[in-house]
């Protein structure tokens, strides 16, 4: 047991430094470039932080495991914005761009609306089984592709506010950011395998081990770089992080998985969709309750009691 407890030490400081570097890195490079920080935390960190879903889906493509591919995908998003914005919530309130309240958050919401129609065809076409199928996962990746017509149409935009970022040359801005990106990767490979090794060692099993060890360690990328982002005040890229992660999750990730291999859909798994989706609604009114367009520490802790009644449902439903 001592040596997985070394190693999961050991990839946590991983992820730490990685997420450090990618936070300054990319930043940096969006100052360099002219483009505004919300765009980066939409696209590149949120690309990269979502690369632990992306590898754990094909995995689970190749080996057919439809329950993993879905549930991974649906846990992170809860996991992003109950446990994650939750955290840093509580670190310090955080302000959000016009942008992300009125289309960035509806296009999260609206992805998980689509996973829902598109896993229940018993329900909505009357047909004998339910599956999101490789149509569905083309549909899906279409959809992918106007939200970054989209964001690229925000680099055009000239963000008045600037921030307070620290500028490197293009050449660090560019090999911080690959570097923070790898060092993500292998900090929550390790941080994952070692944690799944702990569990089992305990006897939990592997059931309750995929709903939340592997969905919350998947979103360690994501944890580290928008906890960073918040220390150091670069709210755009600790709120286009998460969001921009929910939205590649399913528009991206679960569409290309799809393409891959038809996913049986489980209507066991409606319930978790469901507090997906209501995790991102809460998200979108907690803009208008308060301080308008920003997310206060009071509602950062309601958020983390919400994750943890319902990991506490999980562990109860076995």
């Amino acid at each position: 047991m001592t040596i997985p407890i070394i190693l999961l030490t050991f990839g946590l400081v991983i992820l730490i430094f990685g997420a450090e570097i990618l936070v300054r890195g990319s930043a940096s490079l969006a100052k360099k470039f002219g483009i505004p920080p919300l765009v980066i935390g939409l696209t590149i960190v949120a690309f990269g932080t979502s690369a632990p879903e992306l590898i754990v889906n094909m995995y689970s493509a190749y080996k057919g495991s439809a329950d993993i591919a879905i549930g991974n995908i649906i846990g992170s998003n809860i996991a992003n914005i109950l446990l994650i914005l939750g955290i840093c919530t509580v670190i310090a309130p955080l302000k959000v761009k016009s942008n992300t309240v009125f289309k960035e958050i509806p296009f999260a919401l609206l992805a998980l609306v689509l996973v829902f129609t598109m896993g229940n065809d018993i329900f909505f076409d009357q047909t004998n089984f339910n599956a999101i199928t490789r149509t569905d996962g083309f549909s899906l990746i279409a959809m992918f592709a106007i939200f970054m017509i989209y964001t690229y149409g925000l680099t055009k935009i000239n963000d008045s506010e600037s921030e307070n970022i620290k500028a490197y040359s293009e050449l660090s801005s560019i090999l911080m950011t690959i570097g923070g990106l790898i060092f993500l990767f292998i900090g929550g490979k390790v941080l994952v395998d070692n944690a799944v090794i702990l569990a089992k060692i305990a006897g939990l099993s592997e059931a309750l081990i995929g709903l939340t060890i592997v969905a919350v360690g998947t979103s360690l990328p994501e944890l580290a770089t928008s906890v960073i982002a918040t220390i150091h005040h670069h709210d755009d890229i600790a709120i286009g992080n998460i969001v921009g992660s929910n939205i590649f999750n399913v528009f991206w990730i679960l569409g290309l998985t799809a393409t891959f291999l038809q996913l049986p859909f489980n209507v066991n798994v409606n319930f978790d969709v469901l507090i997906s989706v209501i995790a991102t609604s809460l998200l979108f009114l907690a803009m208008f309750v308060g301080k308008r367009h920003r997310l206060d520490r009071w509602q950062g802790i309601l958020f983390l009691i919400l994750y943890v009644s319902y990991t506490g449902y999980l562990v109860y439903r076995g």
